[in-house]
This record gives structure tokens, sequence and C-alpha cells, in this order.
């Protein structure tokens, strides 16, 4: 059997632990998108069985769209709420620099609103401001977002989804035998969220992803115009990380909702 091994130097001692319990979770869901298996795990390395890529199809984004709408509708606790079988917060961002990412189940009557202001927006706006990411007026506009994002308006989708938490395409191997997921931030959110973020650094045959997912798991009217609404955070984790011109483009996004 071919393996893949992940490891990488000052690694937090649970951070590839993290990783396995989302790459199970997710591929506890039948007919879901299958994650990367899982073969070993311990605090110096994640051992994964060996994928080999093929260029992508039309036909395997459409498979792919109707299995990501499963694995959302598996749902999970509630928001925020991390894999199951972890305790703790959980990590995102690239192995060189993981950032904390906040796993603290919001009952579902809070709203994702809520949740999403409190453990995605705040968390990261605060280190983007310590780092000086941001342009001059860029706190006020995304604390007056997090203002309306938390009273509900957002909230179209009734149930926690399913995520994969990190799924730029990047993270979503094609395969001779359909898509396998890798690299995950996995908790209970939005379902837009991934479908946002998919959309955020391109997907090839993105089109068909959509159209066979909608036709599985009908959207909320007005989604695509949430789409940068859900880019928003990852935008703000960017500039937190890398800097460049993140931080103005996750401001852009943001007016759009502030009026």
């Amino acid at each position: 059997m071919r393996t893949y091994l992940k490891s990488a130097p000052h690694l937090p001692p649970d951070y590839l632990a993290w990783e396995a319990a989302g790459l199970r979770w997710l591929s506890q869901v039948s007919g879901g998108v299958p994650a990367a298996a899982v073969v070993r795990v311990d605090p110096t390395a994640l051992v994964l069985a060996h994928l080999t890529s093929v260029p992508p199809t039309a036909a395997a984004a459409r498979d792919l769209g109707t299995r990501l709408a499963r694995t959302h509708a598996a749902g999970a606790p509630g928001y925020g709420a991390p894999p199951a079988g972890w305790s703790g917060d959980g990590y995102l961002g690239p192995l060189q620099e993981p950032l904390p990412l906040l796993t603290r189940t919001r009952p579902v009557e809070g709203g994702w609103g809520a949740f999403w202001v409190e453990q995605r927006l705040m968390p990261v706006l605060d280190l983007a401001v310590r780092r000086r990411r941001l342009p001059r007026d860029g706190e006020s506009v995304l604390r007056r977002l997090g203002e309306r994002v938390a009273g509900g308006e957002f909230d179209t989708d009734p149930t926690p989804a399913r995520l994969h938490g990190d799924l730029w395409s990047g993270n979503v191997m094609w395969t001779g035998d359909g898509v396998v997921l890798i690299d995950p931030a996995a908790h209970g959110g939005h379902r837009e969220s991934d479908l946002g973020m998919l959309a955020l650094f391109g997907c090839p045959h993105l089109g068909e992803v959509l159209a066979a997912y909608g036709e599985s798991a009908p959207l909320v009217d007005g989604w695509r115009d949430r789409v940068p609404l859900h880019q928003v955070h990852p935008l703000l984790l960017h500039a937190v990380l890398f800097g460049g011109g993140y931080g103005a483009q996750a401001i852009a996004a943001a007016r759009r909702y502030i009026g």
C-alpha cells in the first residue's frame, strides 16, 4: 500500500490528530465526498493513503457537487461543533503557521450569525489589527459587518452543515476514483461557507459543481449575493498570514453588506 507522510517541525502536538479527526468525520457520510484515508497518526506524523491526481472533468465535478450536498446534509451537533470524538479547539492555516480555530459548539437556536462573529470574524480581526494587516478604516468596517451578521439576517439555513472548513480548490484532489478531500478544518457551520471558499481561488468546472449541488440540495434564494460574505473570513485569515492585498479584499467584500 502506497502512503503519503505529512509532517512538519514545530507543529502543535495535537495538530495532526485534529486533521485526522476531521478526515474521519467527513468520510463517515454514506454517499458523501470521501476524504483521504488515515493509516496512522501520532504527534509528529500523519500517514495517509496515497492519492494519484488525474485531470478534472465535468462529470467528476457534478459528482463532487452531489456528494458535497450529502456531506453537508449529514450535519453537526451545533455551530462550531468539532469532529466526532474531538475536544478542544482546532486549527486552520498552513503547516508553517497554523492558527487556532475555535470549535465551541453553539446551540442551533443561537444562530449561525452569532457563532460566526464570535468564533470566526472577531478572533481573526483581532490578529489582523495586531499585525497591522488592514487598511486604515478596515477594523471599523468589519466590526459594523459583525453587528449586522450577529443579528441573524444571514441565518438562511436552519441547521448546521458538516463542513470541510477549508474547501479551496487545492484541497480537492481529482483522482481516477473521483474527488477526495484533504487538509480539512472540519466543523459545523453554514454550507455556503464551503461553497464560498470553493469559489474564492477558482475551482475547475465550478459551474457543474454548483449545478449538481443545487439539484441535490437547493440553495436558499440570494445565495449568490452572499458569496462574498462567506469569503470575508478566509480573506481576513490570508491577510493575517500573508499580508499583501488580502486585507483590502476582505474589506471590499464586507462593504457590500453594511450599506
